[in-house]
């Protein structure tokens, strides 16, 4: 008698608190058969939608394709999750093997005539759909003809090779970044090493030698220890080091190099935008968000590159002076910056950013940001110890609004690990859902902090401290969104819209009223002195020319690379190159993300021909704070409202530009943001 298998956890009922995936007893080995089970499910509900007898309409057409792939969701939610923030060698090897499979999954269904043909019928059936409804259903056409559906057969199989390459090769270039960042250590092994490092700084590099079972202190290519590490270390040779180790992840000549990867990424996506009848990838990216055209995206980042740019080398120059003045006898370079401006600004603004940190512990950054929550929408947050949780070092909160009623649960994972990769990003476990009764989201915040030494608190940097902020804005996104189509909930909106909820959110943390209640020393419990909350304002707007330069340099050239009608024979160094040239790149600067790196844009879709989008979010932040600001209080209710009822709440269900214009009664200006860049000047009566 055949022994019966044991139950797949991926696919068995999940009796968890909050129906969360039971992670301890997933194993790599369940993956590749949970998703062949789910892909094997979906077709066969998407088949009945396509196969229905009866005419197309809303709700067997679109509500159908809305429920149909739960299970899918299910296990790609956890899969996903995993691979990202605690993966390993088998969870890697099984993401490779199915990131095109995956991709076939989804061709057969988007390039599927009979389905269109009642997506299609629906679209043109004049039926009494509330908008919600009407903004689903418009979606779902797009989404398809954006596919290539209705085009010719042999276009459509062109399309669904290329969509199978693409999932491949953006699977191998993210692992190849992950596999240079595991593989870098730079030992600190003498008191010599460690010149100029604070405390704190020496407390992460000997907690990350610990973790890797090495002697002493090492500086690995965590974010949280590599720039404070080009920040505060005197040892010029070092921080070259460990800049080049940085900015040539991807470009290392071995089996991680990824410039191959991008050549063939780049020349498959113009192959794709023109057979889908668009002059360019970027054109084709671009025409749903709220940009419209790549021309518009790079009106904005001109108009504030060249401001940039001036101010960047005007900083530049005060850097030069400063190492002229020690003998140092270099020309600044692009591993000098960080550190040459920590010494320019605690000159100018008697401002230490270190002597922040003691203020800024993580339990007290994590109180504020629930706590701004809290005033703005009415939300708790309580911290629950039974829920299974994928590595230890993560927290889970359950969330509350003002009536008690549970609307979600939300995971925090801080901590840099070998096992995550680099960055901070939200994802989710599950979204948010009306239809068929109410479902819950489970909403994950992914960072890498430097965790403290041990029985010690974690100590943040005031940018740590910002992106915590950022990503619980993305957070709280999808835990607040109340709609009835999973399809729209939460950050489920346009590209260029979706950061403006996580950016807006960072303004609180700027509220002298936030800092002086939870930025507290960790060791007395004292408030942050108001002295030095006034330097901290003062010296916000510094080195912002670099901060600009760095980022806008990076989205012009994701831009100049997904306008190329075509790309055969591209040599990307040669082509990042020349795209920085044109635009007369200072030569002390390095763009942000270099390309054979630039995850965002080259490990999946997301923000491909989209990194322009976070300061087309800024726009709409730096104006949407100043809605609070005319009202006269940061937690004004009104304003709170109107933002939680448009915005965090509402997802896509209306086009971004009404969203806004509902929340903000009108469209902003880029004024906003020049001035909160210190940019462009401003007059008495605060016009540019």
């Amino acid at each position: 008698m055949t022994k019966p298998l044991p139950t797949n956890p991926l696919l068995a009922p999940w009796d968890t608190p909050f129906g969360v995936p039971p992670f301890e007893e997933i194993a790599p080995g369940h993956v590749r058969p949970a998703l062949d089970e789910a892909c094997a499910e979906h077709l066969a509900e998407i088949a009945a939608i396509r196969d229905e007898p009866a005419p197309a309409d809303f709700e067997n057409t679109i509500a159908a394709l809305e429920r149909a792939g739960r299970k899918l969701d299910r296990v790609t939610g956890v899969f996903y999750n995993l691979a990202g923030a605690h993966t390993n060698e088998a969870l890697q090897a099984v993401e490779r093997e199915v990131s095109p499979i995956l991709a076939r999954h989804w061709n057969a269904i988007y390039l599927d005539p009979a389905l269109f043909r009642r997506i299609d019928e629906v679209k043109g059936r004049a039926e009494n759909l509330d908008a919600e409804q009407a903004r689903v259903l418009d979606n779902y056409h797009r989404a398809f003809r954006r596919q290539g559906a209705g085009l010719p057969d042999a276009e459509r199989r062109r399309l669904a090779e290329i969509a199978e390459r693409l999932a491949s090769l953006g699977t191998q270039f993210g692992q190849n970044v992950l596999a240079d960042e595991q593989s870098f250590v730079l030992p600190l092994e003498t008191e010599a090493d460690l010149a100029g490092l604070p405390d704190f700084l020496r407390i992460a590099a000997r907690q990350a030698a610990e973790e890797r079972g090495l002697p002493g202190h090492v500086v690995t290519l965590a974010r949280s220890l590599i720039e404070p590490f080009l920040q505060y270390s005197t040892r010029r040779d070092l921080r070259e080091r460990a800049f080049a180790a940085w900015t040539r992840r991807g470009e290392t000549g071995g089996t991680t190099d990824n410039r191959a990867i991008v050549a063939e990424t780049v020349r498959l996506r113009a192959e794709r935008a023109r057979i889908l009848g668009f002059p360019s990838y970027a054109h084709f990216r671009l025409e749903p968000t709220m940009a419209k055209t790549p021309e518009a995206a790079q009106g904005l980042l001109r108009t504030v590159w060249g401001p940039a740019r001036e101010l960047a080398l005007a900083e530049a120059r005060d850097l030069q002076e400063m190492a002229d003045r020690d003998g140092a006898s270099i020309r600044i370079g692009p591993q000098d910056w960080r550190h040459y401006a920590e010494r320019v600004r605690k000159e100018r603004y008697d401002f230490d950013a270190a002597a922040l940190k003691p203020y800024l512990t993580l339990e007290r950054m994590i109180e504020a940001a629930f706590d701004c929550a809290s005033r703005l929408f009415g939300v708790s947050f309580v911290e629950r110890f039974d829920i299974p949780r994928y590595h230890p070092d993560v927290r889970a909160f359950e969330v509350k609004n003002a009536g008690g009623e549970t609307i979600g649960l939300f995971l925090g994972d801080y901590f840099a690990r070998p096992s995550k990769r680099s960055g901070a990003w939200m994802s989710a476990f599950r979204r948010q859902r009306k239809l068929d009764g109410i479902v819950r989201p489970i909403i994950v915040n992914v960072m890498n902090f430097a965790e403290g030494a041990e029985g010690g608190p974690t100590l943040l940097s005031f940018d740590d401290a910002r992106t915590l902020f950022h990503e619980f804005g993305h957070a709280l996104h999808g835990l607040l969104s109340d709609v009835t189509y999973p399809s729209i909930a939460g950050t489920s909106v346009a590209r260029d819209f979706v950061e403006f909820p996580s950016q807006l959110f960072e303004h609180w943390l700027d509220e002298p009223s936030v800092l002086a209640r939870f930025a507290t020393h960790a060791e007395t419990g004292e408030p942050m002195p108001p002295d030095l909350v006034g330097r901290l304002q003062a010296a916000r707007k510094f080195n912002q020319g670099f901060a600009t330069v760095e980022y806008v340099s990076s989205a012009l050239v994701d831009l100049d690379f997904h306008l190329l009608p075509s790309a055969d024979n591209l040599d990307v160094g040669a082509f990042e190159r020349a795209s920085l040239d044109a635009i007369g790149m200072p030569e002390a600067i390095t763009m942000r993300h270099r390309t054979p790196h630039f995850t965002h844009v080259f490990s999946g879709e997301g923000y491909a021909s989209s990194y322009y989008s976070y300061m087309w979010s800024e726009v709409l932040d730096a104006d949407g704070f100043a809605a609070f600001e005319e009202a006269g209080d940061p937690f004004d209710p009104e304003t709170a409202k109107r933002l939680k009822d448009y915005v965090y709440a509402a997802g896509d269900r209306r086009e971004p530009d009404e969203a806004y214009t509902l929340f903000r009664g009108r469209l902003p200006s880029p004024e906003a943001l020049l001035r909160q860049r210190g940019l462009a000047p401003v007059s008495p009566q605060g016009e540019m």
